[in-house]
């Protein structure tokens, strides 16, 4: 029985068709079960190391490396506050303090709700505006505490929603198709790699040995 839903389980098929490789597809896939369920459940890890042909252990492997991908549960909305250096000068610290009294936890925990997670990040890549918060990997901007409690209440309220998906969704516009070039085209630029390849094995080989003979 597949964990997946028709659209996803579709969608799936033809991100692994994407690639020469099938495990090239891990992480996107991860992304995909992501946006299915909110996180990385056991069952979508498993159906994942199905298509691809690894083990559950290796897509685990794989998620727990990367701070975008979650396999235990998060809220709805997960906000990152950043405290990196130029963050954490501009009042960082302090954001952060006020989010954790605002929502009635620490950083890492989720509402009782289950609609905020609140994160303590690193770098977010928005040192123009500090400090920097992202929602489910958005940028909102450099937030006051008074600005993250509008934020919060707006989130509640589903009045950001048109920016804003659910956690999970990295794009909303989606491909329309597969690869655009033909099979022939494919497999003739993949001949011409190859073929281009052992011409640089060749030469370096003669190189070496040109090399060697020399002294």
């Amino acid at each position: 029985m597949t964990h997946f839903d028709a659209e996803t389980a579709a969608r799936a098929r033809e991100l692994v068709k994407l690639y020469p490789e099938p495990r090239s597809a891990l992480i996107p896939l991860c992304h995909l079960a992501q946006e299915q369920d909110g996180w990385l459940r056991p069952e979508a890890m498993e159906e994942i190391a199905a298509l691809l042909g690894i083990t559950p252990a290796e897509v685990r492997g794989t998620a727990t490396f990367y701070d975008m991908l979650h396999t235990e549960p998060v809220g709805r909305y997960l906000v990152s506050v950043c405290t990196n250096i130029a963050c954490l000068l501009g009042g960082a610290e302090e954001l952060l303090e006020h989010a954790e009294r605002t929502l009635g936890m620490r950083a890492g925990g989720t509402t009782s709700d289950g609609m905020i997670t609140l994160e303590d990040a690193e770098c977010l890549a928005g040192c123009d505006r500090t400090p920097c918060v992202t929602v489910n990997h958005r940028y909102v901007g450099g937030l006051s505490p008074l600005a993250f409690d509008q934020l919060i209440a707006d989130l509640r309220a589903g009045r950001r929603d048109g920016e804003v998906p659910p956690h999970g969704t990295l794009v909303r516009v989606r491909r329309n198709g597969g690869l655009r070039a033909g099979k022939e085209q494919i497999a003739s630029e993949r001949a011409a790699t190859a073929d281009a390849q052992a011409a640089r094995a060749r030469a370096a080989k003669e190189a070496a040995e040109a090399q060697g003979g020399g002294a």
